[in-house]
């Protein structure tokens, strides 16, 4: 695959995205029943896909958008920054939500990433 590590490395992340997936945390699992079988206007999402060197919860490939459901180890984090321009830099856009987010207010969080995945041009800036 383009862009995705080769040999042992790109199996070992395979492999950790195989775990993932059977491992959701509860916002995890709450965003992608709403996101799978492109129940979130017709738009198909992949989840715990390998990415370069990442693991994205979450990616809509006709949209380049990856979304990410975060816990409070994510605040202030220079390696989300880091992950964010590498991502950035093969195409994507990088949508982030808190998980207490996602729990709370599950249909707002929905129409942000419908909003983000038909236009392009916006930015997640606010976070």
């Amino acid at each position: 695959m383009r862009g995705h590590p080769v040999g042992k490395d790109s199996q070992r992340l395979r492999a950790f995205a195989r775990e993932m997936r059977s491992a959701p945390t509860e916002a995890e699992e709450r965003l992608w029943g709403a996101l799978r079988n492109r129940r979130l206007d017709k738009l198909k999402f992949r989840r715990q896909v390998p990415v370069g060197a990442y693991i994205a919860d979450f990616v809509c490939m006709e949209a380049k958008l990856i979304v990410e459901v975060d816990g409070t180890q994510h605040a202030e984090s220079r390696r989300d920054v880091d992950r964010d321009a590498d991502l950035e830099a093969r195409g994507f856009r990088v949508l982030r939500f808190w998980n207490n987010e996602v729990m709370r207010d599950l249909d707002s969080v929905c129409v942000t990433i419908i909003a983000f995945a038909r236009d392009e041009s916006l930015r997640q800036d606010w976070r």
